[in-house]
C-alpha cells in the first residue's frame, strides 16, 4: 500500500501543484479519537489534470473519464492484542462540513500493534463532488479477524459465508437481512433459527434485550412467523434469516448494539456482523428462521 511522503516533499509539491492547477493536498480532517484509524493527507484537484500532470497522491496522467480525483491517504493502528479487522466509512465534506458522498472501505486484518496504510477515493464525480474539500472518518467498526465477514468470491474453511446485508426501515420499524451461502463442496443443513449473541462497543455482552423467534408481536405480515422447516443448501445454494425491531425510545435507557455475533447452527463457526442495531427502549429483537430466499430475495418481503 502507498505510504505517506515525507513532510518537505509534501509542502514543495503543493506549492507547486497549487500554482499550476494540479492536485492539491490539504489538511486531514479528524477522525473518531480512539478508533486506531487517522487521515493523513486529502488530495483535491482545483482543477481537472491533463496530459503528462503528476499529482501528490494521484496517478501520473489524465484522471480517467468521470473521475472525481479527490482521495485520502489514511492509516489504520492496532493497540489491541488480537488481530482485527476495520471496517471504514469516510465522508467526502466541504468546507463547511456538509456531506457530499460517502465510502466504505475494509482492512481484512491488522496484526496487535501493526499500522496498514491505505487510500480512499471518491471515485466518479457525484452532484455536489465539486465541492469536496475534505475527507473524515465517521464510523469506525472493528472485529476480531478471524471472526469477520468474508466477501463474495471469498469461502471460510467451514464451507459457509454468513453476511448482514444493509436493512430497510420505515416507520420505526427496521429490519436486517442475514445471508447464508454454501460456498462449499457438500450440502449443508438448518433447521431453526441463528444463534445471536449481542456485543457492545468493546464487544462484551449486551445485557437487558430479550431476543425472540418469530416477529415477538412487533408486527405482523414479514414472514417472521413462519415456522421452523428443514433446509438443506447444496453448493452454491442460499439461506435467509432477519433480524427484526422498533427504535422506539419510552421510559428508560436507550440500547445499541453495534455487533452481533451469529452462529448458524450449534456449533458453527462465530461471524460478527454490525448491523448496529438501535433498540431504542423496547427490549426486544425479532429473529427470523433460516429460509430459502423468497420472490423478492429479501427476508419479510414475501
Amino acid at each position: 500500500m502507498p505510504r505517506t511522503a515525507s513532510l518537505l516533499p509534501a509542502l514543495t509539491a503543493l506549492l507547486l501543484l497549487t500554482a499550476c492547477g494540479a492536485p492539491a493536498v490539504r489538511p486531514p480532517a479528524t477522525g473518531v479519537p480512539g478508533d486506531g484509524v487517522r487521515i493523513t493527507s486529502v488530495t483535491v484537484p482545483s482543477a481537472r489534470p491533463g496530459p503528462g500532470s503528476d499529482g501528490l497522491g494521484a496517478p501520473a496522467g489524465p484522471l480517467p473519464t468521470g473521475d472525481s480525483g479527490v482521495s485520502a491517504a489514511y492509516e489504520v493502528t492496532n493497540a489491541g492484542t488480537e488481530a482485527l479487522a476495520y471496517t471504514i466509512l469516510f465522508d467526502f465534506t466541504t468546507d463547511g462540513g456538509q456531506v457530499m458522498a460517502n465510502t466504505r472501505e475494509t482492512v481484512r486484518s491488522v496484526a496487535p500493534g501493526a499500522t496498514v496504510r491505505g487510500t480512499v477515493r471518491l471515485g466518479r464525480d457525484t452532484p455536489g463532488a465539486s465541492g469536496v474539500t475534505r475527507v473524515k472518518v465517521s464510523r469506525v467498526t472493528k472485529v476480531p479477524a478471524a471472526e469477520a465477514p468474508l466477501t463474495a468470491g471469498e469461502c471460510p474453511p467451514s464451507g459457509i459465508r454468513v453476511t448482514a446485508d444493509d436493512g430497510d426501515a420505515a416507520m420505526g420499524l427496521r429490519v436486517v437481512g442475514l445471508h447464508l451461502e454454501n460456498c462449499g463442496k457438500r450440502d449443508y443443513a438448518l433447521d431453526g433459527y441463528p444463534l445471536l449473541e449481542l456485543l457492545d462497543t468493546n464487544r462484551s455482552p449486551v445485557q437487558g434485550v430479550r431476543i425472540v423467534q418469530g416477529s415477538g408481536g412487533i408486527t405482523t405480515g414479514t414472514g417472521f412467523d413462519e415456522p421452523a422447516r428443514p433446509v438443506v443448501l447444496k453448493p452454491g445454494e442460499s439461506a435467509l434469516s432477519g433480524l427484526m425491531w422498533r427504535n422506539t425510545t419510552g421510559s428508560g435507557d436507550a440500547v445499541d448494539v453495534p455487533y452481533v455475533r451469529v452462529r448458524a447452527v450449534p456449533g458453527a463457526d462465530p461471524v460478527v456482523v454490525t448491523p448496529h442495531l438501535d433498540l431504542g427502549t423496547t427490549g426486544l429483537l425479532a429473529v427470523r428462521a433460516w429460509t430459502r430466499p423468497s420472490a423478492s430475495g429479501y427476508p419479510g418481503k414475501e
